[in-house]
């Protein structure tokens, strides 16, 4: 297949002081393979083991998934120097806990410490009671993961479910497909409280720097000088809030108001003075802090102009040149005119699952619309999934072009035409097959839904890579939580035969 090519055509570099899994079992250490799961369990703990165990019981492509797994972690340790590193399979069993659980690094490093079937998941035996995980531990490794290789990663689970369900590449497979918003970890941004983040961080790290360097002077009240700012910030916004009843009373609550803005603007611009006069010694000294204070000094300038156009002149702001968020500048202000939800911050991102409820692939759509990726998503997951024949979409995903190109690559493609029908789009969408199709499609907002419950509501992961990386992980959990569930039916059937 031509996944497999691509697998193997990057795992050939050297694993240095890294091991697949514990090469032989000391005493006191369960099998995998017998590890007992108890199958009268609702929670979903349970499901994520059993479908951990039927991975790992498949040594091919138990060996090809730690295979990509350990080309991120290639050279990153040395042979002969430190302590050995996580094993390949506790990384992957911990990330997918992590985001199957929906749970953060502190309340997994409990998990892995504590639980007694994932410790021996792990690979751990009774005598291991001072092998433990914590939590920065977890974060540096399961960190370490590309995006890329997770969704290869995703790519052996789909194909053990699929087997598991004994569909094999002559089965065609049908598609969902649609889009969601993932949040980013970000506030309700406005000028004002984006302005005092920037402040608060180029006080912080500046302020904090002058601790270990002595010639750094000047910023050992950056705490109270911080608490000072932030008290003009609170008078402005609640002078912002309070409203007036009569013509005179306004007139002079909007005078207060900028002037309360005004005496924020300049407090901020002093700070931000004093900040570029700093610069020198912090290029000298402390060079990466240095960077980072002069990327707050840039976001603490346009929100200072942003202000000033306005609340003091009352001009209206692009929407182009505003920013959401100074931490997660990918965050992106979506309107998807859903009741009850005026604007999402996060990134849109596509899903296509099929038949079994089993996600094929996502795409996260940096600075995309749902008809941007309609045929380019479309064709990269046939390249992991060449039976995909049939997919149905959303409205949101058509254009003319769209459905002219995506007749040309599947069998059947459900693309319902947004706005009025002509004879010819009546006749298309009335056929027997388009209205099935139709009909089934929202089973993929049940998928989505699961996502969402199973950690992919907010991403708790900084930084655009790590945005990625952490719905990747989200949608592995998830498959391996469904291929879990696919297992556990099977083996309740089983039972029930042989009861009978």
């Amino acid at each position: 297949m031509a996944v497999q090519s691509i697998c193997h055509a990057h795992l050939m570099r050297k694993l240095v002081m890294r091991h697949s899994e514990k090469p032989q079992l000391p005493l006191g250490h369960t099998p995998i393979r017998d590890i007992k799961i108890d199958l009268d369990s609702r929670d979903d703990i349970p499901k994520i083991l059993l479908a951990l165990q039927h991975i790992h019981a498949d040594k091919e492509w138990r060996q090809t998934m730690l295979e990509l797994i350990a080309q991120d972690f290639a050279g990153v340790a040395s042979l002969d120097k430190g302590a050995k590193g996580m094993d390949l399979w506790a990384v992957f069993v911990l990330g997918v806990f992590r985001l199957g659980l929906d749970c953060d690094y502190d309340r997994l490093a409990e998990l892995a410490n504590e639980h007694a079937s994932l410790r021996k998941m792990l690979g751990h035996g009774a005598f291991d009671a001072d092998q433990t995980y914590g939590a920065r531990t977890l974060g540096e490794n399961l960190s370490r993961l590309r995006p890329e290789t997770l969704k290869l990663i995703n790519w052996v689970i789909v194909n053990q479910a699929h087997a598991a369900l004994g569909v094999d590449e002559k089965t065609v497979l049908r598609g969902q497909c649609d889009s969601s918003v993932v949040k980013t970890d970000a506030h309700y941004p406005t000028d004002a409280n984006l302005l005092v983040d920037a402040i608060r961080k180029i006080l912080f790290l500046t302020g904090q720097a002058s601790g270990e360097i002595p010639v750094l002077t000047g910023w050992r009240e950056y705490r109270a000088n911080y608490a000072k700012f932030r008290s003009l910030y609170h008078r402005a916004s609640k002078l912002k809030r309070s409203a007036a009843k009569d013509e005179a009373k306004r007139e002079a609550r909007e005078a207060e108001l900028k002037g309360a803005y005004h005496t924020l603007l300049e407090t901020a611009a002093g700070y931000v003075r004093q900040a570029e006069a700093a610069l020198p010694r912090l290029d000298a000294h402390a060079p990466a802090v240095a960077t980072e204070v002069r990327r707050f000094i840039l976001h603490a300038r346009r929100q200072g102009d942003q202000i000033r156009a306005r609340v003091i002149r009352g001009e209206t702001i692009p929407h182009g040149d505003k920013v959401f968020s100074l931490f997660e500048e990918h965050t992106e202000w979506i309107v998807k005119g859903k009741a009850g939800v005026p604007v999402e911050l996060g990134v849109r991102t596509a899903f296509l699952k099929d038949q079994h409820g089993l996600v094929l692939n996502h795409r996260v759509m940096f600075g995309e619309t749902d008809d941007k990726v309609t045929v380019p998503f479309t064709q990269e997951t046939q390249v992991y999934f060449p039976n995909l024949r049939t997919v149905s979409f959303d409205k949101g995903f058509y254009t003319p072009d769209n459905r002219d190109r995506i007749d040309c690559i599947l069998q059947q493609a459900t693309l319902p035409k947004k706005g009025k029908w002509s004879e010819a789009d009546r006749k298309r969408e009335s056929t027997a097959a388009f209205v099935a199709a139709r009909k089934q499609h929202p089973a993929v907002e049940s998928a989505i839904h699961a996502l969402q419950v199973h950690g992919l509501e907010r991403c708790r992961d900084k930084g655009r890579e790590g945005f990625q990386r952490y719905i990747a992980w989200g949608i592995t959990a998830y498959n391996l939580h469904r291929l879990g569930a696919i297992l556990l039916a099977q083996e309740r059937d089983q039972r029930l035969r042989q009861a009978a």
